[in-house]
């Protein structure tokens, strides 16, 4: 779930130092984002034409608490009513879950967070409805890319914002352009903590990654313009254009020698996706 790009005097968690998890709250962040990972691999055959996205929330919810003994991160979260974000077409993120329901052609993204033992995993995933337009395909695909592209640049001794230097050089590259308004973040105890994780090239950042930061990449790229705009509901960001939007979420660890990705899934795992960044 990604965190409201703001300065920094005005986040809730302004001046609070970069958390470096011990080796025990890693181990607790392993097991919370595997629990976030695995609600994605669950729920994927659900996500087909027909589907409302307020059941796809109830079938979540039920897993998160029945099945994993977890909490759903986002239920209650500021006022936000809902256990899961499910955004469409051209929502751009926070999607409240509805009874609208999926159509062929539709792209969504499914973002999970859920809290086992005081720590939070958090992830999430574009989903194709039947078979969309070449076009929608495209973004979906070049967004994880730039996911993946980010998370390459993640190691000790590394800039941190090199992570959206590399994800806006990608998606511009194509046509396309990156939110700003919203951002990756730290995450651990709390949801959202520091640092700020930016999705485009930002030169007066100048935090260098440590061992033990744990933190979410989370670029949101949409097809036309950058600009976006939150609905009367209060949390749904939309693209002001009507364009269509696309956004996977991964969280990461800085390791001593380069990257873990905590959210990693099966499918991606049997593509090799850890050996790619490693060679990247």
């Amino acid at each position: 779930m990604p965190c409201l790009r703001c300065s920094v005097r005005s986040l809730p968690f302004a001046f609070m130092a970069i958390s470096i998890k011990t080796a025990d709250e890693i181990e607790k962040m392993r097991t919370a984002c595997r629990l976030a990972a695995e609600v994605l691999e669950m729920v994927a055959p659900h996500v087909r034409p027909g589907v409302s996205t307020e059941e796809l929330d109830r079938i979540c919810h039920d897993y998160i608490v029945n099945v994993q003994g977890a909490i759903p991160a986002p239920l209650n979260y500021r006022g936000f009513p809902k256990s899961i974000c499910t955004s469409v077409n051209h929502q751009v993120c926070h999607g409240i879950p509805g009874p609208k329901k999926l159509k062929a052609g539709d792209i969504v993204n499914v973002d999970i967070t859920v809290i086992k033992d005081g720590f939070h995993g958090d992830t999430s995933k574009m989903f194709l409805i039947g078979d969309p337009p070449i076009r929608a395909r495209r973004l979906v695909a070049a967004t994880q890319e730039a996911m993946y592209l980010g998370i390459a640049e993640v190691g000790p001794g590394r800039p941190l914002n090199g992570i959206g230097k590399a994800i806006q050089r990608h998606a511009e590259a194509l046509g396309y352009s990156v939110v700003r308004e919203f951002c990756g973040h730290g995450i651990g105890r709390a949801f959202h903590e520091e640092p700020q994780v930016l999705h485009y090239h930002d030169a007066s950042v100048d935090t260098v990654m440590k061992p033990g930061m744990i933190f979410t990449i989370e670029p949101m790229i949409n097809q036309g313009k950058r600009q976006v705009k939150i609905l009367p509901d209060g949390w749904t960001a939309v693209t002001k254009d009507h364009s269509l939007s696309a956004q996977w979420e991964h969280t990461v660890l800085v390791t001593d020698s380069g990257v873990e990705i905590l959210t990693l899934r099966q499918e991606e795992l049997r593509k090799d996706v850890g050996s790619r960044l490693a060679d990247a």
